[in-house]
């Protein structure tokens, strides 16, 4: 598995995103339950996945818990990430925050704490001294961000005192925002940007199309509806040709993709065994710079980019803060 420096940690450039854990919007219960993810966890691990991203809010804490069970003895080989609530963010509740969860983590030491989403009501100096105060007590050893702005990613920053080394952001084909600003800062910065939701939630992985709809949360977003995979099915076009080249399905090129990108990891989700071993196969996917130059600009003729960049406009004013 390549590997990408994360805080002086060789970190897979392939993590495990663990949101489904726990998540009944994920299928948790019916479709998937702990053996389940046990088995997950640890055949990542067994791949060389050892970036393992969870949240407070994931199923309400129980994707820490499950993550902690999962892991058992082999706690040392994996890097834990987990982030905090936007409404946890004051100096005095982030450290409470972190407490609980190094608790249902059953650790002594969060390998990367990151600041889930910005709050606008909460100075990132409260923010970031709780967050010095975690480094200093050995509770947390590097600070990241989510969903975090470049200004805003920096004045975190400089609020720190030292190097926030990750933003985690949702980064695919269909949302290429952070190659704007966010990805030249890590380059430059030897920082990471951590790509969330990089199949689109599944838009991008070739099972679904117009006549094959998923059934559970995604239903409510018109991007799952029959219009917006008949607007996307030229890139999922792409992807399937390009992955026959490299005997690869459409979800793995599209993994590979964001992989071609320096300072890149990705943090695709798992309900099944299968479904880890085939995004650990993505990191060894090569694309050549042609291909790579042909799928974004399928993407680009396929992406309502006027939308895209009101939205992103809007978003910016309601994350920011001060």
């Amino acid at each position: 598995m390549r590997q990408v420096n994360l805080g002086g940690k060789s970190t897979s450039v392939v993590g495990l995103g663990l949101w489904q854990f726990g998540s009944p919007e994920w299928g948790w219960g019916p479709d998937l339950g702990e053996a389940a993810a046990i088995e997950i966890v640890n055949r990542a691990l067994d791949l060389g996945i050892n970036l393992m991203d969870t949240a407070e809010l994931y199923g309400d804490g129980k994707s820490e818990e499950i993550l902690a069970k999962a892991l058992g003895s082999r706690r040392e080989e994996a890097i834990i990430a987990t982030k905090v609530s936007p409404t946890h963010v004051t100096r005095s509740r982030v450290k409470q925050a972190a407490d609980r969860s190094l608790s249902r983590l059953k650790i002594d030491t969060i390998d990367l704490y990151q600041v889930h989403w910005p709050n606008r009501f909460i100075r990132q100096k409260s923010t970031m001294t709780g967050m010095r105060e975690l480094l200093e007590s050995g509770k947390i050893s590097e600070v990241g961000v989510s969903n975090y702005p470049l200004k805003l990613w920096q004045k975190s920053e400089d609020a720190l005192g030292r190097p926030v080394i990750a933003n985690q952001v949702e980064f695919h084909l269909l949302d290429r925002s952070p190659l704007q600003d966010l990805v030249p800062h890590a380059q430059r910065t030897g920082s990471v940007i951590i790509a969330y939701s990089p199949l689109a939630q599944g838009a991008l992985g070739g099972r679904y199309d117009s006549g094959n709809l998923p059934a559970d949360f995604r239903s409510s977003n018109p991007m799952f509806s029959k219009s917006g995979f008949e607007t996307i099915a030229p890139l999922v076009d792409e992807l399937r040709a390009v992955g026959e080249a490299h005997n690869a399905t459409p979800a793995q090129i599209a993994l590979a993709w964001l992989l071609h990108i320096p300072q890149v990891v990705v943090i695709p989700g798992a309900r099944s065994v299968e479904q880890v071993e085939a995004n650990a196969s993505a990191a060894d996917i090569e694309l050549s710079d042609a291909e790579w130059t042909r799928l974004k600009e399928t993407a680009e003729a396929v992406t309502p980019a006027a939308s895209r960049r009101k939205l992103t406009r809007i978003a910016a004013w309601l994350l920011g803060a001060r």
